[in-house]
């Protein structure tokens, strides 16, 4: 029995790997709705293994590294084979460099993680964007863009101010992966979602906006899906250029203190 419990976490953690291995067969095949539900999937089960093994209290140095190895496999790797056959190819040398770009800046994103764990550094939050909302933002991005090609070929609900901008969306993918592999690497903070206990006001605040977005998710979730992930993008650089312009504001204040007891 408590052989299984130490296996479970490793045991999902091996079928995140399975499910980015597969996502990069479907992309060479050139089915790329598939190939993004198989990491969106990877996604759920690299949150799963975490959550198992911490209540089961069964973490080891040796689930880690598996996860970290399996997440380059999900994360990186997967994600950037999908966007190369999928738009970068067209661009030849440039689509190459930006692919591997992109799996590069995801190595050393998780590199970089591994390094802050094991000197005892933890943090509520992210530095830099995670390489599974890297991926998940790809991911997404396809799931919309492929409901955009197929048009009234199938009976799915899509919101239609995004689906109108998909082209737009698709033309801006190289450049997109260029800032996604930048962010990665940055020290531009992201929220993590440890720091929340859902008995606390606050909490339950974020609680009643994920209720909301799983509505969504089931209305739209192609759509919702890819909004989510932009609008988490997008809150890193706002919140870092929200806490510079916090502290110039402080410091100018600081400032002018000195200045009028001199």
């Amino acid at each position: 029995m408590l052989k299984g419990i130490y296996v479970l976490p490793s045991v999902i953690t091996s079928a995140n790997l399975a499910a980015g291995f597969l996502s990069i067969i479907f992309s060479i095949n050139s089915q790329f709705t598939p190939a993004a539900w198989a990491i969106i999937a990877a996604m759920a089960l690299d949150i799963m293994d975490g959550r198992v093994a911490r209540w089961t209290k069964s973490t080891s140095q040796f689930g880690i590294e598996l996860d970290s190895l399996s997440d380059m496999v999900s994360f990186g790797v997967a994600p950037s084979v999908m966007m190369y056959q999928m738009v970068l190819n067209q661009m030849q040398k440039p689509g190459i460099m930006i692919a591997v770009f992109f799996v590069i800046a995801g190595a050393l994103r998780l590199a970089r993680f591994n390094v802050k764990a094991k000197d005892g550094e933890s943090s509520s939050d992210f530095l830099g964007l995670p390489i599974p909302a890297a991926a998940g933002i790809l991911a997404s991005f396809v799931l919309s863009y492929e409901l955009f090609e197929m048009g009234s070929e199938i009976n799915v609900k899509t919101i239609p101010v995004l689906m109108n901008r998909m082209p737009f969306f698709f033309k801006s993918i190289p450049i997109t992966m260029i800032i996604i592999s930048i962010l990665m690497i940055s020290n531009i903070p992201y929220l993590g979602f440890k720091r929340y206990k859902f008995d606390r006001p606050k909490s339950l605040q974020i609680l009643v906006l994920v209720v909301l977005s799983i509505l969504l998710v089931v209305a739209y979730p192609q759509n919702t899906i890819f909004i989510i992930f932009l609008l988490y993008l997008i809150s890193g650089i706002a919140i870092y250029f929200w806490r510079y312009w916090r502290l110039r504001s402080q410091m100018k204040s600081l400032e002018k203190t000195v200045k009028k007891d001199d």
